[in-house]
């Protein structure tokens, strides 16, 4: 269960709206984002209403106010000795892992499986495996047996991984939530990330009511629901916006009107956006509830 940060100042669960702090590499030159150094990008950051920071400066975020996330890449036990350390002594509240390259055996994913969890116990933090490509849970039909074996796994739902691999829609999306649902409810931690069922980043323009972002705002509903029946007074759930820049080939780019090559929209206006449709969601979970 993820603890509360705000010391007690908050009574009920509640859900905290942070930003990747990749989602400010590389804006393009019309972007309306921060382009300066990190104290500028960090304090655009706060002013957009964020509350917290993953990756971020853990100097400028503690003089800031912001919280502060972590995240890696794991792939052999023993990975997360030295990091956890450093992460408990940052101030950081938890960490989302990268886990394996997917091309393990059962029995090497459980091995890996098991240390995430011993480490996490050890040092009192609390780790997320995020469903994600080229890792052991790129594949939901295994990542569902891994909650069989492991149910106290809890984990960072990267839906956009799935929902554009392994094409969510062909075959029915319903379906295939269904199928997920023990993972849809062991998800304490979400990386903001809205795909089609072809390209795993795209731009969404004013929210219009489009078919896979109604799928998103019914993955990210569900989530929050599995949060809210089992959270304990002052716990929270993050949903961390994680919009990525075109050279690592996550955002879309389009040939503009001078035949120059530019990423399709603004990945910051796109950020600001996602937090009022994460917070929507999150008050259709509270309703129903009630």
């Amino acid at each position: 269960m993820i603890k509360n940060t705000n010391d007690g100042s908050q009574n009920t669960p509640y859900l905290r709206v942070d930003m990747n702090y990749g989602g400010c590499n590389e804006l393009p030159g019309f972007s309306e984002g921060p382009k300066g150094d990190d104290r500028e990008k960090h304090q655009a950051i706060k002013k957009a209403g964020f509350g917290g920071i993953q990756d971020g400066e853990p100097s400028l975020c503690k003089e800031l106010g912001l919280e502060l996330t972590a995240h890696a890449r794991m792939n052999e036990v023993g990975d997360l000795d030295e990091l956890l350390p450093k992460w408990k002594d940052g101030g950081y509240n938890c960490a989302t892992l990268h886990v394996g390259w997917g091309m393990e055996s059962d029995a090497e994913a459980d091995r890996l499986v098991e240390y995430v969890l011993s480490s996490s116990m050890k040092f009192d933090l609390p780790i997320y495996i995020e469903t994600h490509r080229a890792t052991i849970t790129q594949d939901m039909q295994r990542t569902v047996e891994l909650v069989k074996r492991f149910p106290e796994i809890r984990f960072n739902g990267d839906f956009s991984h799935w929902y554009t691999g392994q094409e969510m829609v062909y075959g029915g999306f319903e379906n295939k939530l269904e199928f997920i649902s023990p993972i849809i409810d062991r998800v304490r931690f979400l990386h903001g990330r809205i795909g089609n069922p072809g390209c795993i980043q795209v731009d969404i323009k004013e929210g219009k009511t489009l078919s896979y972002v109604e799928h998103f705002k019914t993955m990210w509903t569900q989530s929050f629901l599995g949060f809210l029946r089992s959270a304990s007074l002052g716990d929270y759930i993050s949903f961390t916006v994680e919009l990525l820049q075109s050279d690592i080939f996550y955002a879309r780019t389009i040939i503009d009107n001078n035949g120059i090559e530019q990423e399709e929209g603004d990945r910051w206006q796109q950020a600001i956006l996602y937090k009022h449709l994460a917070e929507d969601c999150w008050q259709s979970a509270i309703k129903s509830l009630n």
